[in-house]
């Protein structure tokens, strides 16, 4: 888009007004009614609440709102509900008003900070207001997706800036908002100004609704042969979205033209891991996967791929509500049924128009479909009756298929009510946390007044108001007996005088809460491995702290618990322990948890000096360690863990540890071995997929020629160079060694073959080249001093490497060994070291 360039000291509605159409209009952008009395009411000063379909370009209002702040002088805020929409938007902003007037918020950092236009999430905007009240330096704001303030996790956030910010002129947005008359009085009432609300707009391409009692396929078929692509089908489980994926291979979906469009495209992508083979073979027939669990560069080229129309199909799940930029004509509800985590219910009217209002594409749809397919019982019962045909007695022979036991009822009334219902009216999901009260009580002034304001004058009904004060109170106790907050003599109207006793961080409770809990741990663990701490093995037990501050990648915890579960099983029959007492044994095995009594007692002490600590949870896991200790490759940890489709959890989990690592650490801490264990765990997320570090990077230094030049590309940027970064190639290579020494010290000959046949170094040959070892030792150990950097010679060539693996062995000789060769070349086509065995002998 052209440049919009604001009008500098001018809030005349009318010149404001005329001067964004015709910005508009030179885009080719025709206003709607429904956006001129947007913009209108936003340029006469009035609050927004915008509750529009899908497609009505709320996004367009947005620009309207920031460029009346612009010309005004006033400075603006826009919040999304996640990073990657805000980024986004930062980009689209820095094209319209220029790089000078655009800044962005993170957790992690900060960009042009002081522009006049920020994008942030809504609960950095939430946390400056708690911070400096009105005096926060905001004069509008623009909050999108702003039905996630029903959300009973995040909700808050949305509802502080309206509580505490009374200058701000709010333009709220979304497609799916109900009943607002509460908060748009509440508006008012609060800022002084008038709310209008901007609602029931017909959307510029109608939806049409049908009921479908044909089988899947069929359906799928039919919307194909009408013109009704692209379809997305949507789901309400990952496993569910593969599984239909697959079953629609036998469909014909793309043309031959459309195959070989695709194929030319996608050529030099690269499908690294089990499921991206599976999604390869699904894209090249037109067919596409959307899931959370998906690597973000598989999503990205779903996306840009249907965005070029180049795939006709695509099952996914129900997460396309928010922030997907998946252009479809159709939406194919598999279900109106969910798990919501706690028990199985019909979809809300909300979740059913948010994810229905994705379909038809304005501009180029002149319509758009919505069909919820029957129960499957439904189905195979009416398909019976047709073929029974008019014969009484076939009739009566037809055996009714009853719903599967459990089975939360829905039908075509079901669609039908939802189809006609408005979303509901959302509900307040205020909280209390000790983070809440201590900045608040950082703002100065009147603390008792400011808590007691944020505590009863909020949107909750009376009965949690008062139970957010008995929190409230709860938690100002334990800030005082920790001497976080003290109290002073009563002002003259009887009123306590509180005030914080220590000087809060800049970026308070905006990101890694824990980390300085985390700083603590670290002074308890010691280099020395003579020091007796931790484990012994100093870096890993450094990552350990790391990752008990992160959350959970709940996938990995149950594959790993699942794997200990079956090892214990295993060892118990062995022992000959009888079933039930097995049973109630497993109950006691999770997942590995390293330095958990260390972390929990340390944790305690902690937070008993910042007891606002305990707001959050200390998690205890092994993630990255678990796959350096057991020297496996991501794609090797996803296949032994089963976790093909959670591959995007895993990889997000170990960016985060990095990213965690690489700041949360101290220099001064960080050890040789430590610092290539951080190096070759950015490498192995790097090499995997760079999006999401990429994505890191680019919230801290935005490059914008670099964003436009992706921005325009299906592929996303090669990786660079494996073996440019020598100290994270150098573990790689020690790591395939080791892994080759672990299973040589468990005579698992069949799988050291499978490593390395390719080479000619076959089971036989590497059996019988331990033969020779075990006749002079009695094992080989694989502890941590065996694959230590002492026992690995590399001799670093400049396209070869050679490498000599020695074998620790209980005498300590060290005169047996493993000799391998690295092609250089070969591991950056591969992102992996690829490494050839050459003999396994005596020195």
């Amino acid at each position: 888009m052209a440049t919009l360039t604001a009008l500098p000291h001018v809030t005349d509605p009318d010149i404001l007004f005329e001067a964004f159409e015709l910005w508009a209009g030179e885009q080719g952008l025709a206003l709607y009614p429904a956006q001129e009395e947007a913009v209108i009411e936003i340029v006469s000063g009035a609050n927004l609440i915008l509750s529009t379909p899908t497609g009505t370009g709320k996004s367009l209002v947005a620009v309207g709102a920031h460029f009346a702040a612009l010309s005004a002088g006033r400075r603006t805020f826009y919040t999304a509900p996640i990073k990657a929409l805000v980024s986004e938007k930062f980009f689209a902003l820095v094209d319209i008003f220029g790089a000078e007037n655009v800044g962005m918020m993170t957790g992690d950092s900060s960009v042009n900070s002081d522009a006049p236009i920020i994008c942030c999430t809504a609960e950095i905007l939430a946390n400056l207001a708690l911070r400096s009240g009105e005096d926060t330096q905001v004069d509008q704001v623009v909050m999108d997706e702003f039905h996630f303030y029903g959300d009973p996790d995040r909700g808050w956030a949305w509802q502080v800036p309206l509580l505490l910010l009374p200058r701000v002129q709010f333009i709220l947005m979304s497609a799916t908002l109900g009943d607002v008359t509460f908060i748009a009085d509440d508006l008012t009432r609060r800022t002084g100004r008038p709310t209008a609300v901007v609602t029931g707009v017909e959307r510029p391409v109608p939806l049409h609704y049908f009921y479908e009692t044909t089988p899947v396929h069929e359906t799928v078929e039919d919307l194909l042969k009408t013109g009704q692509a692209p379809v997305y089908i949507v789901h309400f489980a990952q496993a569910a979205a593969l599984e239909r994926a697959q079953a629609l291979s036998s469909v014909k979906v793309a043309s031959k033209e459309q195959k070989e469009a695709i194929a030319e495209l996608i050529g030099e992508f690269r499908f690294t891991t089990s499921f991206g083979k599976t999604l390869s073979r699904l894209i090249r027939m037109g067919i596409g996967v959307h899931h959370a669990g998906m690597l973000p560069k598989y999503r990205r080229l779903v996306e840009q791929l249907a965005q070029q129309g180049l795939l006709r199909v695509i099952c996914g799940t129900d997460t396309l509500g928010v922030g997907i930029n998946v252009p479809i004509r159709t939406v194919l509800f598999t279900a109106l049924t969910k798990y919501d985590g706690v028990k199985m219910r019909q979809l809300n009217a909300r979740e059913f128009h948010q994810i229905a209002g994705r379909a038809g594409r304005a501009g180029f749809d002149t319509a758009g479909t919505v069909a919820v397919q029957a129960p499957d019982h439904e189905t195979d019962n009416l398909k019976a009756i047709l073929k029974a045909g008019d014969d009484p007695k076939k009739k009566r022979k037809i055996i009714r298929k009853k719903a599967p036991e459990g089975f939360v009822s829905w039908g075509e009334p079901s669609f039908q009510r939802l189809v006609a219902a408005e979303p509901e009216t959302m509900q307040s999901s205020m909280q209390m946390t000790a983070a809440m009260l201590i900045n608040v009580i950082g703002r100065g002034g009147d603390a008792y007044a400011h808590v007691h304001s944020l505590v009863f004058d909020n949107h909750e009904p009376w009965k949690r108001q008062l139970a957010h004060a008995r929190r409230a109170l709860g938690i100002y106790k334990t800030l005082r007996a920790a001497g976080i907050v003290e109290q002073g003599p009563d002002t003259p109207d009887h009123r306590p005088r509180i005030r914080l006793t220590v000087d809060l961080q800049p970026n308070f409770a905006l990101n890694q809460p824990l980390s300085p809990f985390a700083l603590a741990a670290f002074d308890l663990l010691d280099p020395d491995p003579a020091a007796g701490t931790g484990t012994g093995n100093y870096a890993l037990d450094m990552i350990s702290v790391v990752e008990a501050t992160l959350d959970d990648p709940r996938p990995v915890l149950m594959g790993q618990q699942f794997a200990a579960r079956g090892e214990a099983v295993n060892a118990m029959k062995r022992e000959g322990i009888e079933y039930d007492e097995r049973m109630a044994l497993l109950e006691e095995i999770t997942w590995p948890k390293p330095l958990e009594e260390l972390l929990t007692y340390t944790f305690e002490t902690y937070r008993e000096s910042q007891p606002w600590i305990a707001d959050f949870e200390l998690r205890p896991k092994t993630v990255v360690r678990d796959m350096y200790e057991r020297a496996m490759s991501f794609g090797e940890f996803i296949a032994f863990y089963k976790l093909a489709r959670s591959e995007g959890v895993v990889l997000r989990y170990l960016s985060d540890a990095y990213r965690a690592a690489r700041q949360t650490i101290p220099d001064e801490a960080k050890t040789e071995d430590l610092l290539d264990l951080i190096e070759w765990l950015g490498e192995l997320v790097r090499q995997v997929d760079s999006s999401l570090l990429d994505e890191w990077e680019e919230l801290i230094h935005p490059d914008l020629a670099a964003h436009e030049a992706g921005a325009h590309s299906v592929l996303p940027p090669a990786p660079r160079r494996l073996t440019t970064n020598t100290r994270a190639f150098r573990i790689l290579v020690r790591n395939e060694l080791f892994r080759r020494v672990q299973l040589a010290a468990l005579e698992h000959y069949d799988e050291l073959g499978e490593l390395d046949r390719e080479h000619g170094f076959t089971a036989d040959a590497w059996a019988d080249a331990m033969d020779g070892y075990f006749a002079e030792h009695e094992e080989l150990l694989a502890g941590p001093n065996a694959r230590g950097a002492g026992l690995l010679i590399l001799d670093e060539g400049a396209t070869v490497w050679t490498a000599r693996q020695i074998f620790d062995d209980p005498a300590g000789d060290h005169d047996w060994g493993i000799s391998a060769t690295v092609d250089l070349a070969a591991s950056d086509e591969l992102g992996a070291a690829v490494l050839r065995v050459t003999e396994v002998n005596r020195l």
